[in-house]
């Protein structure tokens, strides 16, 4: 078991919070065939990225704007049988309120929408896509939740479930746990790795959290 003390814990949503991955994947592979991309190439590259930074990367001919419009409106009204990733309700129902945030890479509209399909509760800070200038890898979005809560950044632990994003949190100077396969093993310095939310145990401490991780 591995103790984590902090003051904040700050989650990644799709896959962390909500399971979306399947939806997202399926979106982004319609939009891919439309425009002759590889869907697999376009998948593997989404992962932790803001759809505008993704179609920048794989279609620099298109026009990012419209294009990121176009599968946010997919997103936006597409949220049928989204379920929360087990352990995510217990975990958030033993946060204080201002103890934690979600950074997301999508829209603060798409984010709120699958929150509430998954029965996850909003939390009280939400940086979403359009909060920001630079989205993940980049540590923008994660300073910023860290200075909405009030927050040191090394006293923030971060939840991600994609290398931009552990790789966003480690910029910022906070410490990320990796949840599931793709980031297993991973040779980047996590501080701790779980299968699903169930792994982790949060305790109120004199000077803040206790995160108790079994993985």
């Amino acid at each position: 078991m591995t103790e984590i003390r902090c003051d904040a814990v700050l989650f990644d949503l799709d896959g962390v919070l909500v399971r979306s991955m399947e939806l997202i994947e399926r979106i982004l592979r319609e939009w891919a065939a439309g425009h002759g991309l590889d869907p697999d190439t376009c998948v593997a590259l989404s992962h932790g990225r803001r759809d505008i930074d993704l179609v920048r990367l794989v279609a620099p001919h298109l026009d990012a704007e419209a294009e990121t419009a176009r599968i946010t409106r997919r997103e936006e009204c597409d949220v049928a049988g989204l379920l929360p990733v087990p352990g995510a309700l217990p975990l958030v129902a033993a946060l204080p309120a201002h103890r934690w945030a979600v950074v997301t890479s999508g829209t603060g509209k798409v984010a709120r929408a699958r929150l509430a399909a998954a029965g996850v509760p909003r939390p009280t800070h939400l940086i979403a896509a359009e909060d920001i200038t630079e989205g993940k890898p980049d540590p923008e979005g994660y300073l910023r939740a860290a200075e909405l809560l009030g927050t040191a950044p090394d006293r923030c632990a971060v939840v991600e479930d994609a290398s931009a994003g552990i790789d966003a949190a480690l910029a910022a100077g906070m410490q990320p746990i990796g949840l599931g396969d793709a980031v297993r093993g991973s040779a980047r310095p996590l501080t701790a790795w779980v299968p699903d939310l169930r792994a982790i145990t949060c305790l109120p401490a004199p000077d803040g959290l206790v995160l108790k991780v079994t993985a």
